[in-house]
């Protein structure tokens, strides 16, 4: 059985006649029938003794009946109704029936009452009792409306009928709030959902206009909740999802900057859940736009303390995007949205972090929603190229090797560049067909220039770090290298050091595996990752990328020039071959040679080319394959 059918009804009972109170305590709190017949006769004989003559016939009771209990509130007069009732809404134990006498004089009469309660409390049951025939039914539910939630009861009446009216009209109150939490609460936590916040915030940004007052909306998201459900099973994510709920309460309730309405509210009603992993908080009567960041970080810190579940102990952070009103949004739409984007910058930036909103995250979003939205399909579209930037041998000044670089120009949003669809592409999964693209595509544009009779160049080829980790990535590129007919040895793939940090062993297994297919592996952006040559002996790789960063003020700082040297000078010590990204100076590429660096690439050389430049500078370099260091590297740069 629902445990609130076995719960106590609540009842409200308003008259200003001793007598009367007595006989609803009697009819609804007391246990004997009898008694209840015998004060209800009296009643009938000092009201309508006439008509109370032929009806005062006590009933036996019957043994056995199953009682229904009554919690019973008992006011005499209007006013102390209407206080009764905003008690019980603010204890959160609201009555579901109230019993007003039509006229208790000497102050306001039963409809006034109605009208005030109705007020406060729109889902009460209200039932007028009178004496009088006169009362006029429609003018009475045009002042206390709606019309299906008012009933009428004449006096005197019979034990049954106040009993029975009261279990009918409390059932029917019941069912609609069942309804209603269907409708408006999170089945799984007990929180308002979605439709019911935008009724409060809507609540909310009226009395904070009225007060002339700012609020703040916390949208919360929990970071890498999807792990849980994948590794533990729905199970435990949706008691996480409860636990989380719980502490969120507790912490607002804790919080010294919450206004005490919030703080006291046992249901929560300040705190929803959107769905999912993502939960809102609504902070009314901010003294400061502060006071929103100082809870936001304590919500931070209590989330993300150990949680028990099963016999497992989980310890998740959670991202929080602040949005303030009505610097931020006049309304709830526009709140929401921003608290949302907020999030989303705070979960980029520091996972189990909070940001505010800002202007600028409006327009950076839109542009990433829109390169996600415009990257699906892209490359069925033929939407992406390939452009080609070559490797410079230092010491020769000939080309050793052409790097493909991914290149995508959408009709809508023009050039994109790397930097930004890239991470796109790596979030939505959609880098492994793109990425399988590029891979085959560089092969069979490498396998052009040897057909065309051209030196066999080195193709440089990136792989993502979603790539890299599948355990079918060496598979693939057998199956590349098989389809293209490009010589194994020319093909050089680039994997990023974080890449290569975030799993040894894992890493250390799939580089054995390339070795073996014959290819040559480069270690990307080398000197960013904080990795250490000795571990460099467990991947034998071919080549390290110096990055770009060391090289920037290279002539300027003394200690970039130490830690490149370092770099330079123990690469070769191992018998690794070393490029230099990012030459863009005469004084840089001098630096290199003068510490015997490999290969070196940038601006200064070249840009990345067409398919079609690249060919012809391959062909000037092979023209220029028997001149000088000096001359070849004039007739290839000019």
């Amino acid at each position: 059985m629902d445990e609130t059918i076995r719960q106590p009804i609540r009842v409200l009972i308003a008259d200003d006649e001793a007598p009367l109170r007595d006989a609803y305590r009697h009819i609804l709190v007391a246990s004997d029938p009898v008694g209840i017949d015998q004060t209800l006769a009296e009643l009938r004989a000092r009201l309508l003794p006439k008509a109370a003559a032929d009806a005062a016939r006590p009933a036996a009771a019957k043994p056995g009946a199953a009682k229904t209990h009554f919690d019973a509130t008992f006011c005499n007069d209007a006013e102390s109704a209407v206080a009764a009732v905003r008690e019980a809404l603010a204890a959160g134990r609201p009555f579901a029936v109230a019993f007003i006498d039509m006229r208790m004089p000497p102050g306001p009469d039963g409809v006034w009452a109605a009208g005030r309660i109705r007020d406060l409390d729109p889902a009460i049951e209200i039932v007028i009792c009178t004496a009088y025939a006169d009362v006029d039914a429609g003018e009475i539910a045009g002042l206390v409306p709606p019309e299906e939630k008012l009933s009428y009861l004449q006096k005197p009446f019979h034990p049954g009928e106040i009993r029975q009216m009261a279990l009918s009209l409390a059932s029917k109150w019941r069912a609609e709030n069942r309804i209603l939490k269907l409708a408006y609460f999170d089945t799984l936590t007990g929180l308002p959902n979605r439709e019911q916040l935008r009724n409060r915030m809507a609540s909310a940004i009226a009395a904070a206009e009225q007060r002339r007052q700012s609020l703040a909306v916390l949208y919360l998201d929990l970071d890498n909740f999807k792990r849980v459900n994948d590794t533990l099973g729905h199970a435990h994510g949706d008691q996480l999802l409860c636990t989380v709920a719980a502490v969120i309460r507790h912490s607002l309730r804790s919080s010294d900057l919450i206004s005490a309405d919030v703080a006291s509210d046992g249901r929560g009603g300040q705190i929803a859940r959107l769905g999912g992993d993502e939960f809102i908080v609504i902070l009314p009567n901010l003294q400061s736009i502060e006071d929103a960041g100082r809870v936001a970080a304590r919500l931070v810190a209590d989330v993300k303390k150990p949680i028990r579940l099963g016999d497992h102990s989980l310890v998740i952070t959670p991202s929080i995007g602040i949005a303030v009103y009505p610097r931020d949004g006049a309304d709830a739409e526009s709140l929401l949205r921003h608290a949302d984007l907020a999030m989303y910058f705070a979960k980029r930036a520091a996972p189990g972090s909070y940001e505010f909103f800002a202007a600028g995250m409006n327009d950076g979003a839109l542009r990433r929603f829109a390169i996600e939205e415009k990257l699906h399909g892209a490359l069925e579209r033929g939407e992406f190229s390939l452009q080609f930037q070559p490797q410079f041998d230092v010491q020769s000044g000939a080309i050793a090797g052409m790097e493909a670089l991914l290149r995508w120009d959408s009709p809508e949003l023009g050039s994109v560049p790397p930097i930004a669809f890239i991470p796109v592409a790596e979030q939505t999964g959609l880098i492994l067909p793109i990425g399988e693209w590029v891979l085959r595509n560089a092969c069979l544009q490498a396998r052009v220039w040897r057909e065309d009779g051209l030196p066999p160049v080195r193709m440089a080829v990136n792989v993502s770090g979603r790539q890299f980790m599948l355990k079918e990535f060496p598979d693939l590129v057998a199956a590349v290298i098989a389809d293209t007919g490009i010589d194994p040895q020319l093909l050089e793939l680039e994997i990023t050091e974080s890449v290569v940090m975030q799993d040894e062993d894992a890493s250390a297994r799939a580089f054995a595996q390339l070795k073996r297919l014959g290819v040559g592996l480069a270690i990307d952006d080398f000197g960013t990752g904080y990795s250490s040559f000795g571990r460099l002996r467990n991947f034998s790789v071919n080549r390290l990328k110096i990055d770009r960063s060391f090289l920037t003020s290279l002539v300027e700082c003394n200690d970039d020039q130490a830690i490149a040297k370092a770099l330079i000078a123990m690469t070769r010590s191992l018998r690794i071959s070393v490029t230099a990204e990012g030459v863009e100076n005469f004084p840089q590429l001098a630096f290199l040679q003068e510490q015997q660096c490999n290969e070196a690439q940038g601006y200064l050389l070249s840009h990345p080319l067409q398919p079609v430049d690249a060919l012809a500078l391959l062909r000037r370099a092979a023209a220029a394959a028997e001149t000088g260091r000096t001359a070849r590297l004039r007739a290839l740069v000019s």
